[in-house]
């Protein structure tokens, strides 16, 4: 599912973290990258520094059906 406009970042990245199972971050060119992850963390974060203050848009899978419930309710709350 792809997310935009994701301004709280730490945030975001927290509640990934809260995720029971894999999450991951999927690139322009189909790899799927570890969410939970810093190093694929610290990637995302160059976008923000590249792009403004927020990440523009972010293509995320998760394993669990719950943890992207959680990610979208994180989501529309912020």
């Amino acid at each position: 599912m792809k997310f935009r406009h994701i301004k709280d970042i730490d945030g975001f990245f927290e509640a990934v973290g809260s995720c029971k199972g894999r999450v991951e971050l999927v690139t322009d060119e189909g790899d799927r990258l570890n969410l939970k992850s810093k190093l694929t963390q610290y990637l995302a974060m160059a976008k923000v520094f590249t792009q403004g203050n927020e990440i523009p848009e972010m293509d995320v899978v998760a394993s669990e059906k719950e943890d992207m419930e959680r990610l979208l309710e994180f989501i529309m709350m912020g």
